[in-house]
């Protein structure tokens, strides 16, 4: 008899253990998912929330950094702008000889020969400089002192030279070697020039009467 229940027992035995079995991995299933789905929620906001400030504050960096080194470059610029305009400045200081030349420069529109003509202006921005133009050209320029006593306004750049004498002035431009405008006569020169012609001048080739 005892040996008719073992049998029985061991062949219920396999049935038990498969009836069994299939409830563990749910239990396990059931157990982990819910814990896993709380869990990966929470972590990713988390995340996300503490990467966007770190972001942020490098953006802001950024931004200062660049604003700092326009501010720099903005600066030198102005410091070089003023170092420019003070050498500007210093060149086109005239001594008190050049301020008395320039006292003396015929200004207007100055007729010449053939029909040309060269309008002198004093320069508003520096006293003692002067604009002289004409048909085809335009000079900025300066006086130079002479031993002759000629009034003499030059172009450094330009290469040009305007020479006034007493009757009359002319413009060269010394670069090219051309006599640009001649026989040019402001009123007061024109009256010189008749003086002249009514009154000319010994020469110092002529005998003596």
């Amino acid at each position: 008899m005892k040996s008719l229940i073992a049998s029985a027992l061991m062949l219920l035995a396999p049935a038990l253990a498969m009836a069994q079995t299939p409830a563990q991995p749910a239990a396990k299933t059931d157990a982990k998912a819910p814990a896993k789905t709380a869990a990966k929620p929470a972590a990713k906001p988390a995340a996300k929330s503490d990467a966007k400030p770190a972001q942020a504050s490098a953006k802001k960096g950024d931004t200062a950094k660049a604003a700092d080194a326009t501010s720099s470059r903005t600066q030198l610029k102005s410091a070089a702008n003023q170092v420019a305009t003070g050498i500007i400045a210093a060149e086109a200081a005239l001594s008190p000889e050049e301020l008395a030349i320039a006292e003396r420069v015929h200004v207007g529109r100055i007729p010449c020969e053939l029909g040309a003509f060269v309008t002198v202006t004093a320069d508003a921005a520096t006293p003692g400089l002067f604009h002289v133009e004409g048909k085809g050209f335009k000079y900025h320029m300066a006086p130079v002192a002479t031993t002759t006593g000629t009034v003499r306004l030059e172009d450094q750049k330009g290469g040009a030279v305007w020479l006034q004498i007493a009757n009359k002035s002319m413009l060269m431009n010394q670069k090219l070697g051309q006599r640009l405008a001649d026989e040019c006569m402001s009123p007061q020169q024109l009256v010189v020039a008749e003086a002249i012609k009514k009154n000319p001048p010994v020469s110092v080739l002529e005998p003596l009467k």
